[in-house]
């Protein structure tokens, strides 16, 4: 994967390729930032810039001497290597050829996996296979993605002792074409203590080693592993970065685009699963909802949390996520007209008509309180809860909020 091939992040790509050029890399790094923002993709370009090994070109403006007919220097095509890695890798070479497909001998892998059998003790490169379809296909995925991709369900995948044995092993051998050895460790937050076998080999490395460590959670991961590395944080894409790639890569409506940017809050995974589940109805669904506990209906709540808890945890996600954004549209709503700022409003007329008519519901305290629940509930559907138990105990709590205007039940 080449810098120019992964979405937005400027900074961050100018950053990573000054530190090569002066000098100045750490044999341990650090890419901290939250998934969908491509801080995997941002790995493996960094990978495959170390490693390119650009091919000599032919130049004809260096002259090997005058010319026997005439006073013109004879040009006569020289072979010269000339820096073509100034911005990128160039991305032709064998080396970055091999980079780009996950073939390369002297670039590692190191991720979270599962055992196949009761006793396994599965390495990564068990898995390796599946690792470069899921890149290929995927590279802006998280850790679920890639657990589903393997078949684990419900199982925990782990970096276990037996993968931190294997990477001690390789990264001991000579690097077979690179300069550098490099392995790259998705998801750290996964190693647990077993993290321990490593520090020696982080804190001292064999000669032209690099480890680059992708993770999202600075507190999952074992202090002393994190004391141990140069940190490079990611941030979230713009919404500008994400809406131009949907429109010129993707080829989505212009007006979609946009609007899922938003949605996305600088998580282009999100973005892309939004895309997907576009023509959701989510207002239609939210409505319904808000009806049910605004003018108690418990016939119609069991009715909506039956149909809620069938579309599966990422619907569920999106359409909360989907009711967070209109309660953040509606304290925009707000602020902007006691402001006398109307024309700053920037959305649909749509979505101002129902933001306007959750503010004649809900006060400001009220929609925090809210929006707090909604985040709780997002974290639990992670984590497999039961839906019809979240989605009944949620609306419970918010029938509370929006009645009694009791925002402590959230705490």
């Amino acid at each position: 994967m080449q810098f120019k091939d992964i979405i937005g992040q400027a900074v961050v790509k100018q950053h990573l390729i000054e530190l090569v050029q002066q000098n100045r890399l750490s044999h341990a790094l650090l890419f901290l930032g939250k998934e969908g923002n491509g801080s995997l993709a941002l790995a493996l370009a960094l990978a495959q810039y170390i490693t390119c090994r650009p091919h000599p070109v032919e130049k004809t403006d260096l002259f090997a001497g005058p010319s026997l007919f005439g006073d013109e220097p004879e040009k006569t095509p020289v072979l010269t290597q000339i820096d073509l890695k100034k911005t990128d890798s160039c991305g032709t070479c064998s080396s970055c050829t091999k980079a780009n497909k996950l073939i390369h001998p002297d670039i590692h892998f190191s991720y979270p996996v599962i055992s196949k059998k009761a006793g396994d003790k599965p390495k990564s490169t068990d898995f390796i296979n599946e690792w470069r379809a899921f890149i290929t296909q995927n590279p802006y995925g998280n850790a679920f993605d890639w657990l589903q991709f393997i078949g684990a369900e419900n199982k925990q995948g782990n970096i276990t002792a037996e993968e931190c044995h294997d990477i001690i092993r390789k990264l001991n051998l000579k690097s077979f074409e690179s300069e550098y050895k490099i392995l790259v460790i998705w998801m750290p937050e996964y190693l647990g203590k077993e993290g321990n076998k490593l520090l020696k080999l982080i804190e001292e490395p064999p000669p032209n080693t690099l480890f680059i460590l992708v993770a999202e959670s600075e507190s999952q991961i074992l202090p002393t592993i994190l004391s141990r590395c140069q940190l490079v944080k990611i941030p979230v894409l713009e919404k500008a970065a994400i809406e131009k790639n949907l429109i010129e890569e993707k080829k989505y409506d212009p007006e979609l685009a946009s609007q899922v940017a938003v949605l996305s809050y600088g998580n282009y995974r999100e973005a892309l699963h939004l895309m997907l589940h576009a023509d959701e109805d989510w207002q239609h669904l939210l409505k319904e909802w808000i009806t049910s506990f605004y003018r108690p209906n418990l016939i119609a709540q069991v009715k909506w949390v039956d149909e809620i808890s069938k579309l599966g945890r990422e619907k569920q996600k999106q359409f909360l996520r989907y009711f967070n954004h209109m309660l953040e549209q509606a304290i925009r709503v707000r602020v902007f007209t006691e402001a006398n700022m109307e024309n700053n409003i920037t959305m649909t007329d749509n979505d101002k008509d129902f933001a306007m008519r959750l503010n004649k519901i809900s006060g400001y305290e009220q929609q925090k309180a809210i929006i707090e629940e909604l985040d709780s509930a997002s974290y639990y559907i992670e984590r497999n809860a039961n839906a019809k138990i979240l989605f009944q105990a949620l609306t419970i709590k918010l029938a509370h909020i929006i009645h009694n205007n009791i925002v402590f039940l959230t705490h």
